[in-house]
């Protein structure tokens, strides 16, 4: 069945803490203008994105899936949830692994891996390689290259093997890191994505990895757009033709089995806006390419992402009980998104959550509230809202005297 237009919006982090004091904002259209309630909190919201006025195109393949970055929205998607083999679209969880732990200082990029012999392509014409030679090394940065533009399955193994003492250990850090992402419906047992019993993924899991590699990957996410890489005097060109056909086109991955058809997982950025998208099952190369092409030009030709609250916009003054200083300044942790159809009204309301009992010690940065958007009375998006200095606890007389005023203030 394919479905567009669904946003859920149930998930914990959006949910309305008790005893806040809220604050709503109307913005029309992204104008402030501002009211004020005081109140006990308010039920979570569930929302949906209005459904775009064109449905999505028909395509012959298994299933697929179009997410927007900034705010998680699934545009379209059919057979999104099906355990499907995802071929070497695999390597997009072994290349995350190795990009958190070079990021995290755990590898380093001109560390030496060995090409055991278990890892080793023994001139196998059936799969993809990178082509080190057997008990030769290569450094992590021209493995982890190997991996995205190669789709080595060579290096897959010999990472793993690095990383884990082995690929089945391996297998087990890649189902750790899917179930912290929520990736439900995936179960890895390999870390090239090669046929095995057990071992698949949903178009859903694999946007999610997706936007994950996108977020957390840093710099290292330029090199799903490189187009070819040589190792060992031979030359091997990236298999997402996109890359070649389309500009605003920077990743992610390809593959292809005889079980699984034709795979890719492709994002591309327009105009500010980011959307990813997964195919599943396609016939051919050109199909998985068109279809990805066709996808991604719907996605953009019917929703826009909107920019309600930049990072760091100033909220408001809070009071503080038993601090140093009497009250901090709050201010949004990180842009406030919205994604909305081009034929929707761009009306949209604010309402800002901070509790009214902060008190010291506060940490620059901490989380003391969120900010939610509201679309036609129903909630869409939330970031957090941060103190943006530290306040030190106050002495044990100033405390005193704050418990005794606080207690006399509660009476009335």
């Amino acid at each position: 069945m394919t479905k567009y237009g669904v946003l859920d919006m149930t998930a914990p982090e959006n949910k309305l803490l008790p005893s806040l004091l809220v604050k709503t904002n109307t913005v029309t259209p992204f104008s402030t203008v501002k009211s004020f309630v005081l109140g006990s909190g308010l039920l979570a919201l569930s929302a949906a994105v209005s459904a775009a006025p064109v449905p999505p195109p028909e395509m012959d393949n298994t299933a697929y899936i179009l997410m927007d970055y900034d705010t998680g929205a699934i545009l379209a998607e059919k057979n999104a949830d099906q355990p499907l083999p995802p071929a070497s679209l695999t390597k997009m969880m072994t290349s995350h692994i190795i990009e958190k732990k070079l990021m995290a200082g755990e590898l380093k990029e001109d560390d030496q891996v060995l090409m055991s012999e278990n890892a080793w392509c023994r001139g196998a014409s059936n799969q993809s390689c990178m082509y080190v030679p057997v008990n030769k090394t290569a450094s992590v940065i021209d493995m982890l290259r190997g991996i995205i533009i190669q789709s080595g399955n060579d290096a897959s193994k010999a990472m793993a093997e690095h990383i884990a003492g082995s690929e089945q250990a391996f297998s087990q850090l890649m189902n750790a890191e899917a179930k912290e992402l929520g990736m439900t419906n995936t179960n890895f047992v390999n870390a090239t994505g090669m046929p095995a019993e057990g071992h698949h993924a949903s178009a859903r899991d694999l946007a999610i990895l997706s936007r994950a590699i996108i977020k957390q990957g840093g710099d290292y996410y330029k090199l799903y757009s490189e187009k070819e890489f040589t190792y060992n005097n031979i030359t091997q060109g990236n298999r997402n033709a996109l890359l070649r056909t389309d500009s605003t086109v920077d990743g992610l991955k390809t593959g292809h089995t005889d079980a699984a058809g034709y795979c890719l997982a492709a994002s591309s950025l327009r105009n500010d806006m980011r959307l990813i998208s997964v195919i599943m099952g396609s016939k051919s190369m050109q199909d998985r390419a068109d279809q990805s092409r066709e996808l991604l030009t719907w996605g953009f030709g019917h929703f826009d992402t909107k920019v309600v609250a930049p990072a760091n916009q100033f909220v408001d003054t809070v009071p503080v009980y038993f601090g140093k200083e009497d009250s901090v300044k709050a201010a949004t942790g990180e842009a406030l998104k919205v994604l909305i159809t081009k034929t929707q009204s761009d009306q949209v309301s604010t309402v800002i959550n901070i509790s009214d009992n902060i008190q010291a010690p506060i940490a620059k940065g901490q989380e003391i509230g969120r900010m939610m958007a509201v679309i036609d009375g129903k909630s869409v998006a939330s970031v957090p809202i941060v103190a943006t200095e530290a306040v030190e606890k106050s002495g044990i007389f100033k405390r005193a005297w704050q418990h005794i005023a606080k207690f006399f203030s509660n009476l009335f």
